[in-house]
C-alpha cells in the first residue's frame, strides 16, 4: 500500500471510530496515518539521497576532465 493511501484510510478509520465512540478504531487510524507518514518520508529520503550521489557523481566527472593528465 502506498503511504498516501494509508494516510487516508487511516484517516478514515479515525473518523468511523470518532463517529462511532470506537476508541480502538480511532487508535487503528492513527497508527495507520502514522505508517503512511514514515514511509513518505522514507520514501523521500531515498530519492534525496540518489540525488546527492548522482550530483556528487557529476560533480567528480566534470572535475576530472578539467583536470589535464
Amino acid at each position: 500500500m502506498t503511504a498516501r493511501a494509508d494516510k487516508i484510510k487511516g484517516r478514515v478509520k479515525q473518523i468511523e471510530g470518532k463517529l462511532t465512540g470506537d476508541k480502538v478504531r480511532m487508535a487503528q487510524g492513527t497508527v495507520q496515518r502514522a505508517k503512511g507518514d514514515v514511509e513518505g518520508a522514507v520514501a523521500n529520503l531515498g530519492r534525496s539521497v540518489l540525488r546527492g550521489v548522482r550530483r556528487a557523481k557529476d560533480e567528480l566527472s566534470k572535475a576530472s576532465r578539467r583536470r589535464p593528465r
